[in-house]
């Protein structure tokens, strides 16, 4: 290699560097200096994370050669505009306005406002917007509104306007802090380019690191593995060794992810996924082995050189294609539809047709087939982790992980390590939004330290990762809806079939939501409803914000507006006509935990009014304008045996240690724990600065159970709630007052409680039964209701939403500027998810924009949510959760305002432009739009409910499932 030797006007002072003029970017050389503020999360100038400003121009570091860069160039990084002593406005403005989440983006936003702000002190927020599409920054998490928010207080405060303080949230004087804008206790970390994600962390790893890249074939979805050839590879320089499944096996692993299943209906008889590949190659991003290298380019360069034999197998890419009579087996041990979930409200499966007849002989009937699609999270940091054994003689992985302890089950024997052996600790993180709940990235690093004996550390590209980590389960759905010439819904039928991918964990999970979510929240007197979930040969699903209820809402809110149009009414008067009410039974047979759906619906009612006199108001011909409702809502919790651990410790100045595992991926799990405990210890009058977070470690911290299901804020807070009392009981006085740290120690008083809260303290709660979809899994819901505003342009197609609004309730709220920034984020995914998310073409969607992630300009500044104030019996201080049901249904708002501008009714997701524009020109030419014919998924539906019917399982005992290490013993799930 051949150096170059170069200086750099950086951060206003010249520095002098060595750098590799044919292959080093920009990017690379600022982080060798130790300018981590620079990140770099799509590697190919998509994203906007790495932005420094050269030469007073917003650049992207990531795909700037530095041989393109002249020397004594003025560059500026986030280290250049603010410091932990001495924050920028706007990196103040940024902690203050919601605008932190996980925070990945932040430094290359700030960057990007400090140059639009020299340029334009004064700017309007649609020339923050345009600045920020030019920039091309992009943030996943916050939906933009609070970026913009950020940068329009801090351009007041750098005019004059205002001081720095008064943007500033200041502790209240009553010590009332529920509800309030707490800032983030790692915001300042992050808008200082401080926070160390996990290319930060290899970056700075001890001498002696080693580093891993995967060997993906990328040859084909499916195929025998005939031979792996590493022996080039293993000639390049630097390589320490190509790691195979045998390196695994002969290390007394397994090479097997732990899969549990728990439905009763599941055919799964052993785990689909291995480690490493070494006999079938199941989809297009499975991993056949692994180089280790003594730097992370070496290892690449020698992955590449890694080639394969295969002998090629049918690729069913689809469910509809997995599912054919002819299909062969993906697994051996099941058929490709590998279970299902039936519901029945009204009758029996002794007479699911009765359901059918009534249909049949309703005075009005709607049906449509419908299909959500592959939806990528698209989070800009993608996997990257460390692995190592620490000095206490565990192996400890750092990584983005939702469910820490999760992760030590999912890695059982895999790569021979006991599972007592394992400490999993959580990098700061880069957001997820459900695909780190799989553990297949750990178990590779795992299997690198294991096979080397040495510290390890693992990154992939963000294709390698697009390829790799696991995405949201496309559905095909057919229904039918049938009303009375009143406009009451009489009865519902449906059947989903999920494509879950290559492997099969979680399948028998996500499969029972469309059952619970179809029709949600209305009052449907009869339903013969049915999901299958089927293994294909494309990426496998996993969680993903609203994990299973997207799929439901995709179907039964299309019909809903279908049936107000069959009947001539209003579609928002249809859905008033048939919401539950106090005592009406959901879809289960069961009462809501809540009925705030009317309440929610006159709330909304003077804004739909105006929305769709607005409309009708700016409908040209050019550009259509249309408004669509969609009903939605989510769970909480992750059912009957759900648990969650926290410990509370007083410590020295009468400080409080908080122990916790409230997986902090950007949704606020740092400052969630913080407003619970706050909340829960009043009395002692603390704040926010009293507070010091242990979490996301499994050493250190008892289990609180993973980030999802809507379940973190309920659990922990109930958790916390119990170890308050304990706490605050020891420390109370015969006097009523409260013993200080000193005082405790003195008198030999324990300092630490824990506190454990399960689900089971709702009384009631029951598993959906297995033959007929009865039952009460989850304590309480979230609900939103939403409203799309959109023009759709009549010579392209292309659909911009112009408004959005949502009236939510989730109870009380803990702390409004996390719970709007989940708001305000699950709306941009919808709306991403309606228009342009894409995970199908593995070649065209392998990086963000290819894969149509939205930018600022694709969603809208003027989103208005409007939380319905009340208290949740069960919850923590009248709380439930705030995530998921903003993403439940927003796609179908959006769908049906289409449809409401320009007659085009998309039954098949993303609607992409072209789709709008050839549904207008059918219309154009007196045709009808073409929608799908009825889907094929595997056999009728009632056929298939006569089956069910002739072969029902014995339903489990509530949440238990087999045990992979012993199949006749149970145990909890």
């Amino acid at each position: 290699m051949k150096l170059r030797k170069m200086v750099l006007n950086i951060n206003d002072v010249d520095r002098i560097f060595m750098c590799d003029p044919e292959n080093d970017r920009l990017s690379d050389v600022l982080r060798r200096l130790g300018l981590t503020g620079v990140k770099v999360g799509c590697g190919t100038g998509v994203c906007g994370s790495c932005s420094v400003i050269l030469n007073g121009q917003v650049i992207r570091s990531c795909t700037k050669k530095i041989t393109q860069v002249e020397e004594y160039s003025k560059i500026r990084t986030i280290e250049g505009i603010g410091t932990p002593q001495h924050p920028h406005p706007l990196q103040v403005a940024w902690m203050n306005y919601g605008a932190v989440q996980c925070g990945f983006c932040v430094p290359g936003f700030i960057v990007s406002a400090y140059q639009l702000l020299e340029e334009n002190p004064d700017p309007t927020r649609e020339e923050v917007r345009d600045w920020f599409q030019k920039t091309r920054n992009v943030c996943r998490c916050t939906g933009y509104k609070q970026i913009v928010d950020a940068v329009m207080a801090a351009a007041k405060v750098m005019r004059g306007e205002c001081s720095i303080e008064d943007i500033k949230f200041k502790n209240p004087e009553d010590g009332e802090y529920y509800g309030k804008p707490v800032v983030r206790p790692d915001a300042l970390a992050k808008v200082t380019g401080l926070a160390d994600y996990g290319d930060d962390q290899a970056l700075k790893m001890p001498r002696g690191t080693l580093y891993a890249a995967v060997v993906q074939p990328r040859v084909t979805h499916h195929a025998k593995l005939l031979a792996v050839h590493t022996e080039e590879a293993e000639k390049m320089p630097g390589v320490v060794k190509v790691i195979t499944a045998k390196d695994i096996l002969a290390a007394g692993g397994t090479n097997i992810m732990a899969e549990g299943q728990f439905h009763e209906r599941s055919t799964v008889m052993t785990p689909s996924r291995k480690v490493l590949q070494d006999e079938k190659i199941f989809r297009y991003g499975d991993v056949v082995a692994l180089v280790v290298a003594d730097t992370h380019d070496r290892a690449r360069a020698a992955a590449a050189k890694v080639t394969v034999d295969i002998e090629q197998l049918p690729e069913y890419l689809t469910y509809l294609d997995a599912v054919m009579p002819d299909a062969i087996r993906i697994h051996e041990d099941t058929d490709n539809i590998f279970c299902e979930q039936p519901v029945l409200k009204g009758v029996g499966l002794e007479d699911a047709e009765n359901v059918k007849d009534l249909i049949d002989d309703a005075p009005h009937v709607v049906e449509g087939s419908f299909f959500s699609s592959r939806e990528p999270h698209l989070s800009i940091e993608g996997c990257v982790l460390q692995a190592y054994w620490g000095d206490d003689g565990m192996l400890t992985i750092q990584c983005k992980s939702q469910c820490t302890y999760s992760s030590i089950g999912r890695l059982g024997n895999c790569v021979g390590v006991p599972k007592n052996k394992y400490r999993i600790i959580m990098n700061p993180t880069g957001a997820s939004f459900g695909w780190s709940t799989n553990a297949g990235d750990i178990a590779l690093a795992a299997a690198a330290a294991v096979v080397t004996g040495e510290p390890v550390s693992l990154s992939m590209s963000y294709e390698e990762h697009q390829h790799f980590s696991g995405k949201r389960c496309p559905a095909y759905s057919n229904g039918r809806l049938a009303c009375d010439d009143e406009g009451k819904i009489i009865a519902a039928e449906f059947d989903f079939g999920m494509d879950h991918g290559a492997y099969s964990w979680g399948g028998d999970d996500v499969m029972t939501k469309p059952p619970r979510f179809a029709f949600f929240p209305y009052n449907v007197p009869n339903v013969a409803g049915l999901c299958r979930v089927a293994n294909t040969n494309h990426a496998f699903g996993t969680a993903y914000r609203s994990y299973g209820s997207p799929q439901a809402f995709t179907l039964s809110e299309p019909l809903m507006d279908m049936m107000a149009e069959e009947l001539g009414m209003d579609p928002f008067e249809f859905r008033y006509k048939n919401i539950c009410r106090e005592g009406d039974l959901n879809i289960n047979s069961y009462k809501y935990p809540q009925y705030p759906m009317e309440r929610m619906m006159d709330t909304m009612r003077p804004i739909y009014e105006k929305a769709v006199a607005d409309a009708k108001a700016a409908d040209t011909p050019q550009k259509r304008r249309g408004v669509g409702l969609a009903w939605g809502g989510f769970n909480v919790t992750e059912g009957v045996t759900d648990s969650a651990e926290v410990a509370l410790e007083l410590a020295k100045g009468n400080k409080i240690k908080k122990y916790d595992t409230w997986h902090a991926m950007g949704q606020g799990g740092t400052v969630g724990s913080v407003m619970v405990t706050l909340e829960a210890l009043k009395k002692l009058k603390i704040t926010p600065e009293d507070i010091q977070l242990i979490q996301n470690d499994t050493k250190l911290c008892p289990d609180t159970g993973m980030a999802g299901a809507s379940r973190s804020l309920y659990m922990d807070g109930n958790a916390t709630k119990i170890a308050a009392e304990k706490l605050m009981n020891a420390m109370q006085k015969d006097d009523g007052t409260f013993r200080t740290y000193d005082e405790m120690v003195a008198e030999g008083i324990e300092t630490k409680y824990v506190g454990r809260y399960e689900t089971t303290a709702t009384p009631g709660l029951c598993r959906l039964d297995p033959n007929t979809g009865i039952g009460d899994p989850t304590p309480a819901f979230t609900y939103c209701l939403n409203m799309a505003e959109v023009e759709v342009d009549a010579a392209t197609g292309k659909t911009t939403v112009l408004k959005f609004t949502c009236v939510d309730f989730v109870g009380r709220i803990g702390n409004i500027d996390a719970v709007n920034g989940q708001a305000y984020g699950g709306i941009s995914h919808s709306i991403g998810f309606a228009l342009s998310e894409n995970y199908h073409d593995v070649k065209k969607h392998a990086n963000m924009f290819g894969a149509g992630v939205p930018y600022i300009k694709d969603i809208p500044d003027d989103i208005n949510v409007i939380h319905l104030d009340g208290e949740v019996s069960d919850g923590p201080f009248g709380s439930t959760g705030a995530s998921e049901a903003f993403q439940a249904s927003g796609h179908c708002a959006v769908t049906n305002a289409i449809y409401n501008a320009c007659g085009v009714r998309i039954h098949e997701l993303p609607a992409l432009p072209a789709k709008v524009k050839a549904g207008m020109d059918a219309i154009a030419k007196g045709e009808k739009p073409e929608a799908p014919k009825k889907y094929f998924l595997g056999s009728d539906l009632y056929e298939e409910l006569e089956n069910i019917k002739e072969n029902p399982v014995a339903p489990g005992p509530g949440g238990l499932y087999v045990s992979l290490d012993d199949p006749t013993a149970e145990r909890p799930f």
